[in-house]
């Protein structure tokens, strides 16, 4: 019986901690950035500064060009259901609804958009959630 890969995500090495720590300070750069200019922040949160990093470790850790060029086209596809709530969340919270009750109906609203996005797209071929 071959082992469960799952099992491999609670197993850091010294190079996650690494990952870890350079992708955390990178949030946290972010962050301090919006105190004193939030569009500044909000361009440099817009980057794909985390999609950019994760290639950049996949390729560090050997993994092949197919499985990084996979990670990037989904990235493209799995992007495209978030971003109506980057307009409903702020037209909610100017409605007058409080943080939490916002931030859960944009949650679930990006969950619901997610999934169609998986079933449209298997009808032209790209299967975002293969089973495996």
């Amino acid at each position: 019986m071959t082992p469960n890969p799952w099992s491999q995500l609670f197993q850091f090495s010294a190079m996650d901690v690494v990952k870890l720590l350079v992708t955390a300070l990178l949030i946290v750069i972010v962050t301090k950035v919006q105190l004193f200019h939030e569009r500044l922040s909000a361009l440099l949160i817009a980057l794909p500064f985390t999609s950019l990093i994760a290639m950049v470790w996949m390729h560090q850790e050997k993994q092949s060009s197919t499985r990084i060029a996979n990670h990037a086209e989904g990235t493209f596809w799995f992007v495209l259901p978030t971003l109506p709530m980057f307009l409903v969340f702020p037209w909610l919270l100017r409605q007058g609804w409080t943080f939490w009750p916002a931030l859960l109906a944009n949650c679930a609203m990006t969950i619901a958009l997610f999934w169609i996005t998986v079933i449209v797209l298997r009808k032209f071929g790209i299967d975002l959630m293969p089973k495996s």
